[in-house]
């Protein structure tokens, strides 16, 4: 594009492999293991919702024409997920106004408020790409002189007041708390773990290999995770109340991990992937079964697709 919208001429490397001591490492990996088991036990109906393939390559083309680190762009998509789910909660669990139909609201109440969001839909997404930015170390701040000449850029004239008050609804909406890792954290982690115990894979190039596959794992989440619903179950076309039991599979950030990391070695060609499986199931309590079949659906829509991964 023309136009370049960066704060810095790059970023450098952020990951230094075999720094952390493995207490930290292993205090850490706790930590997730419980985020992760806290978010699977208490999941909205609607989880999982803002994770829609064209949504998330939106925010992924947002921070790289910014040129941010990517781990912004998957902070933001869990800010967005966490609040557009707590506003449908709260819109699904809040009662119409009294008097809405005397007042000429229209019948269904929630239309308006869908409207209402959908309007400024794409300031809430730029917001937490806004906000992703300040709370990644490594990378660049998105100031609001940055924000408004992008959001002009793309046909968006929005002032400096309307862009912190967008950031302050998002702030309020998830009671500040935007202390949740995402899953390249989840990554990140696991191959700082496996290259502690495993020291003869190398580190560097898996680590490349599993950006790669975390991003069109994610782009493809749809069809990954029907297709792994479908080895799961052993039926074609399963249920509705399987379906509802399946949902702590998709949001499930360590096997997302696993996955990513077993796919990244075995294109590869790491000749003992079959032992990174051993060893992540070890690290995380997840069965070899379930890795192997996580990967393997993977793989095949990464073959299905003509992914330039496997030229990577």
């Amino acid at each position: 594009m023309a136009k370049r919208f960066l704060c810095s001429p790059g970023r450098t490397n952020r990951l230094q492999f075999g720094v952390a001591s493995f207490d930290l490492l292993l205090d850490v990996l706790t930590n997730l293991n419980n985020m992760n088991k806290d978010k699977l036990n208490n999941l909205a109906v609607c989880s999982g919702y803002f994770r829609d393939k064209q949504l998330i390559e939106c925010i992924f083309l947002m921070t790289q024409e910014l040129r941010l680190d990517p781990l912004v762009g998957y902070c933001a998509i869990e800010i967005l997920e966490r609040f557009m789910v707590k506003q449908l909660e709260g819109l699904f669990t809040t009662p119409a106004p009294c008097g809405a139909a005397a007042a000429g609201l229209p019948s269904n109440y929630e239309n308006l408020v869908f409207e209402k969001l959908n309007v400024k839909f794409t300031l809430i997404v730029f917001s937490c790409v806004q906000i992703a930015s300040k709370l990644c170390l490594h990378s660049d701040i998105v100031d609001n002189n940055t924000a408004v000449r992008f959001l002009h850029w793309m046909g968006r004239t929005v002032s400096k007041k309307t862009l912190m008050e967008s950031e302050l609804e998002i702030l309020k909406g998830l009671d500040f708390n935007l202390n949740v890792p995402n899953p390249l954290t989840y990554v990140e982690i696991l191959l700082e773990v496996l290259g502690h115990n495993e020291r003869s894979t190398p580190m560097e190039q898996l680590y490349h290999l599993c950006g790669h596959v975390l991003q069109f794992a994610c782009l493809q989440r749809t069809a990954i995770y029907e297709s792994l619903l479908v080895v799961t179950t052993q039926c074609i076309s399963p249920s509705q109340e399987q379906r509802d039991k399946f949902l702590t599979v998709t949001e499930d950030c360590m096997l997302l991990g696993v996955g990513v990391i077993t796919v990244a070695a075995i294109i590869l060609n790491i000749s003992k992937w079959e032992q990174v499986v051993e060893e992540l199931s070890h690290i995380t309590g997840i069965s070899q079964r379930s890795i192997r079949d996580f990967s393997h659906v993977m793989l095949e829509q990464i073959t299905q697709n003509g992914s330039p991964i496997l030229s990577t």
